[in-house]
């Protein structure tokens, strides 16, 4: 734990402030998809994130992907441990706040006999937050689930 705290003080002030926030997230989202489901929760999300605008940061890549490292900790570290959906709707939410352009996406797959689902952060088709393995494992569903919600919430 202690080691963990060290690693924190070591962070700069908006990476600190990134963490917090996704710390403090992930319990509104664990609740709200058990009392509200995804959709509604998505939804709510969606109508916090800022408005567009035209300037996007320089260097996006390095920007994801201490976001993506942020999230895995702070539901690491946080009151409860996050699940992939917890986790990807946290990243996908804090990453568009920063005006980044990221896709949530959602798999299926039948293991023995077992149906299973996934969930992931996309940037540039790339896996975030759930490793290179996914994309290859999990069949995706068409279309990203960024934009559910915005109508009918």
């Amino acid at each position: 734990m202690w080691e963990a705290f060290q690693r924190f003080r070591a962070l700069d002030k908006k990476a600190q402030v990134l963490f917090g926030r996704a710390v403090t997230l992930f319990p509104w989202v664990q609740a709200s998809l058990r009392l509200r489901g995804f959709k509604r929760t998505k939804a709510s999300l969606q109508r916090k994130l800022p408005a567009e605008s035209a300037a996007t940061p320089d260097d996006l890549s390095e920007i994801v992907q201490t976001v993506a490292r942020l999230v895995k900790a702070g539901g690491r570290y946080g009151l409860m441990h996050a699940n992939c959906l917890e986790e990807s709707l946290v990243l996908w939410y804090l990453l568009r706040c920063e005006q980044i352009p990221a896709a949530l996406r959602i798999g299926v797959r039948k293991s023995k006999e077992k149906f299973e689902a996934h969930a992931w952060v996309e940037y540039e088709d790339a896996p975030l937050n759930q490793g290179e393995w996914t994309q290859p494992r999990y069949a995706a569903f068409e279309s990203e689930f960024s934009d559910l919600g915005e109508e009918n919430s």
